[in-house]
């Protein structure tokens, strides 16, 4: 799962990692991303574009929006089989911008949160689904779903589930909009080296998405 996660870079740094040609809305740090709230994204429409999405992802055929805050999540194994994701994974794939995420791991009924990100503290991209949705009054909302697999062995004494992350060689792949071959695309929605990232217990401030600040991210 992946339920809160983090940017702390610039518009800058994203516009250098992800090679973005076109910006459509500029980056807003932030230390506690929370589902509902907005999200820098990268999709390709013959270069990469740095947008925004609404976390939570809205089928365009969906006729209320509130079933977006129960679409955080994909699983992996299953985009396939899903109406709300078979036409996304084949057309509408993008990476949503990140340098670190929660996950909390269950202590009875005490839930301790974690922090991960890659050693190299570097940018990254999770594997990304997303949709259109437009309302009766013409308004449109574009949103998205942050695709999920099992844990690798660094996370799983946290949680039986991570986000996918896009390794950099496979992005291209992951975001030309011409790949509609399922089976050419699957592969790349695998688990992240536990050897290239680092994880550790952070203070339960961050439980709030209303604590937003570096705090949230430092070890205790």
């Amino acid at each position: 799962m992946c339920g809160r996660f983090v940017l702390s870079l610039s518009t800058v740094d994203i516009i250098k990692e992800f090679a973005v040609d076109k910006v459509f809305a500029e980056s807003i740090p932030s230390y506690n991303i929370a589902p509902t709230q907005m999200v820098s994204g990268i999709v390709n429409d013959g270069s990469n574009c740095l947008v925004q999405f609404q976390w939570g992802l809205i089928p365009s055929w969906a006729k209320d929006p509130s079933i977006g805050s129960k679409m955080i999540n994909a699983r992996a194994e299953t985009l396939s089989g899903k109406p709300s994701f078979k036409k996304a994974f084949k057309q509408q794939r993008c990476l949503i911008i990140s340098d670190g995420f929660y996950e909390w791991r269950k202590d009875g009924k005490a839930k301790t949160p974690y922090f991960i990100r890659l050693k190299a503290h570097e940018l990254f991209g999770f594997a990304g689904l997303f949709d259109i949705w437009t309302s009766s009054k013409g308004e449109k909302t574009k949103s998205c779903t942050i695709i999920t697999t099992e844990s690798n062995e660094l996370l799983k004494p946290v949680h039986s589930r991570m986000p996918v992350i896009i390794p950099k060689d496979d992005e291209p792949l992951w975001l030309n909009p011409a790949m509609q071959n399922e089976k050419q695309i699957f592969p790349v929605l695998k688990q992240y080296s536990s050897e290239k990232m680092e994880c550790y217990e952070v203070s339960k401030t961050v439980n709030s998405p209303a604590n937003n600040s570096p705090d949230c991210i430092k070890p205790i």
